[in-house]
């Protein structure tokens, strides 16, 4: 099954277009939830939520939703994946308040950040097997063998990303599930994205694996347009794309 939806849920130019106009701002979440079955929670990396909020979540959502939780930039960023233990272990402890709903987690590392295949296998070695972790490096230095040896060592996906209709990443496949990124399109209105760009990432989503796809460019409401366009493409080529708004308003 291949899970479709966006980064984050509260984005005001999204009132209209899919939210309800009269709908109150605490109910967002609620009402994103019937259109799609997965959410990327970004804010998490800027300030991790407490378990308090993580529980609201679980509770506020059906059954069937996943939530995947971007990693603190404390980890990521201010650490720089150095001494890994203490971060990881208190994202975890505060995102089992979603409890069967937690998803993967993204670590996305700094633009800066040249490779150091050590400090990620720390890493990726300090979180339980059981939690699917996803890595996306933005870093050149990064695309060699022994980088993807270590994402495949330990189960890691590595994060497809695309900008502007070009791959950001290689595209290896180094778990059995995959993770996609859409940043910025080059269709009209920006940032959407055309649905030529759409299709040729759907297919090589295709293959049989669970995979989590999320759309990060949130002005105008083009994430929840384009999401909605991918999973559309998706099902035609006979994935199972879960739910997603079969139309977005203007």
């Amino acid at each position: 099954m291949i899970r479709v939806g966006t980064s984050g849920w509260q984005y005001r130019d999204w009132r209209g277009p899919f939210y309800p106009r009269d709908l109150p701002q605490r109910l967002w979440l609620e009402h994103y939830a019937t259109a799609f079955d997965t959410v990327e929670v970004n804010n998490a990396f800027y300030r991790l939520p407490e378990r308090s909020t993580f529980e609201a979540w679980r509770d506020r959502t059906p059954d069937d939703f996943t939530v995947t939780v971007k990693a603190s930039r404390y980890l990521t960023h201010i650490r720089r994946l150095r001494e890994p233990e203490e971060p990881v272990h208190r994202l975890l402890d505060r995102a089992a308040g979603l409890g069967p709903k937690l998803g993967p987690v993204l670590l996305q590392l700094p633009p800066n950040l040249k490779a150091d295949p050590a400090a990620l296998d720390a890493t990726l070695a300090a979180f339980p097997r059981e939690v699917r972790v996803a890595v996306e490096p933005r870093h050149a230095s990064w695309w060699t063998d022994e980088v993807r040896a270590v994402l495949s060592g330990r189960g890691a996906a590595l994060c497809w990303a695309d900008r502007l209709g070009r791959p950001q990443t290689p595209l290896w496949r180094t778990a059995d599930w995959g993770y996609l990124r859409f940043h910025e399109g080059r269709a009209d209105p920006w940032p959407r994205y055309g649905r030529s760009a759409l299709d040729t990432w759907a297919g090589r989503m295709a293959g049989g694996r669970d995979g989590y796809v999320y759309f990060n460019n949130d002005p105008g409401c083009a994430a929840v347009a384009d999401a909605a366009a991918f999973a559309r493409l998706a099902q035609r080529r006979g994935l199972d794309a879960g739910r997603a708004p079969r139309t977005v308003g203007k």
